[in-house]
């Protein structure tokens, strides 16, 4: 593993960067050319900007040469309170990204171990993802498990 880069918590300034990567991320659906954006990339910055300084979500980004070269979000589930158990929140974790440079070089496994130590931290029930197929391998090497309880209605769009 290399130890050329940084992971730290994100701050709202970084929210233009973050919502260029979220761009970069989502055109690699695409093969060959990806279709023009549908919405402009400063909704993107204004909605992580707010959650960032609101606390409403959290993230970690990997920094090489001073640059942003990935990110792990976290959004917090809240659960309803009862009277029997604890109601700790579930972490949903999204939109991790390494720019293709830095992939396979450890960014990733940090910026995971970054946000489990948080988590752990803060008493989170557990953490749930829904990973692609390329990011499946990565998850499993950092603990993620197949869900015993979880179950899905997609309801498409």
């Amino acid at each position: 593993m290399s130890t050329h880069f940084t992971v730290r918590p994100a701050r709202p300034a970084d929210a233009r960067t973050l919502a260029e990567l979220r761009w970069a991320f989502k055109q690699e659906d695409y093969e060959g050319q990806p279709p023009a954006p549908a919405r402009h990339l400063e909704e993107a910055e204004r909605w992580i900007h707010d959650r960032l300084g609101g606390g409403r979500w959290l993230a970690w980004v990997a920094e090489t040469g001073g640059d942003i070269c990935g990110h792990v979000f976290l959004g917090l589930v809240e659960r309803i309170p009862e009277p029997y158990g604890d109601n700790n929140p579930v972490g949903y974790v999204t939109n991790f990204f390494v720019l293709p440079p830095q992939r396979n070089d450890g960014v990733g496994t940090a910026l995971l171990a970054a946000l489990k130590r948080h988590a752990r931290g803060a008493g989170l029930e557990g953490l749930i993802v829904w990973p692609s197929e390329l990011s499946t391998p990565l998850y499993r090497r950092c603990g993620f498990q197949p869900p015993e309880e979880l179950l899905e209605l997609p309801l498409g769009t």
